[in-house]
């Protein structure tokens, strides 16, 4: 398929800029991350190179927020903005699609967007859900998609000891050390945790999130759950403030970016 495609475009004056939304859906598992990083593959990077190609102008686009190597995506937002109207959004995602599928990468729909709307500045709240597959065999159709745990895990303790962290609270023992968010404070609105055959998933949702705080929440659970830390030992890590503390993260390809709410 080339990439000279015709797509119809109604013209504008040059001096006008439409601004268009995209929910992406991603396996991360063969990617650096979100952010564009030179001599890495990152989500964002290959997504600009496709669509510079078929826009036959360079793109930039702009993410709701930065995801880590291995982490997946089931509704990232991000948008673009570009001189034309686009009147033929089916058969831009189709294109863009035709050779963002080989990289494991998906555009499931482009909305057009006034342009005070940005993906990252306008979301009120992103969910993160985190699955844990928790029986004695190991994954084969969801190798890489989930955290496997052998040792069964107290689903009762668990609810209990995620009902300490939610409201707001100084994260600091819960994020990496090399977070560059300016404060530590945030406030977690939801942690819900469901058990569906042999899985467990976590969803939780925030206005933001520090780095790794998502996937420290998990592995310090993961011990409560596993009666290895009380539900105390948890509320002194919260308390201490300090990452030596906190348990050694959730590996990243349990971890989905599930929602963006505007």
């Amino acid at each position: 398929m080339s990439l000279c495609l015709v797509l119809k475009y109604k013209k504008e004056p040059i001096y006008w800029m439409f601004r268009y939304q995209m929910i992406i859906e991603y396996d991360g598992s063969s990617h650096s991350g979100w952010q564009s990083q030179k001599n890495a593959n990152s989500i964002q990077r290959e997504i600009e190179k496709i669509l510079s190609k078929i826009l036959k102008k360079k793109i930039i686009i702009y993410g709701s927020g930065r995801t880590d190597a291995g982490v997946h995506s089931k509704n990232q937002s991000a948008h673009f903005d570009y001189k034309n109207l686009i009147s033929n959004k089916h058969k831009l995602v189709a294109s863009v699609n035709y050779f963002l599928n080989k990289k494991n990468i998906s555009i499931k729909k482009i909305i057009k967007r006034n342009m005070n709307f940005h993906a990252r500045y306008s979301a009120k709240e992103r969910e993160y859900e985190y699955i844990i597959l928790n029986r004695d065999a190991p994954p084969i159709l969801d190798k890489n998609k989930v955290w496997y745990l052998r040792s069964k895990l107290d689903i009762k303790l668990l609810k209990k000891a995620a009902r300490k962290l939610i409201g707001t609270h100084n994260f600091n023992a819960f994020r990496s050390v090399n977070c560059q968010a300016s404060s530590p404070i945030r406030t977690l609105r939801k942690i819900k945790i469901t058990k569906k055959d042999e899985k467990i998933i976590f969803e939780l949702r925030s206005k933001s999130f520090l780095k790794n705080q998502v996937r420290s929440i998990i592995g310090c659970l993961k011990y409560v759950g596993e009666k290895k830390w009380t539900i105390k030992d948890l509320e002194k890590v919260i308390k201490s403030k300090n990452r030596k503390n906190c348990a050694a993260p959730a590996p990243a390809h349990g971890l989905y970016l599930s929602k963006i709410i505007y």
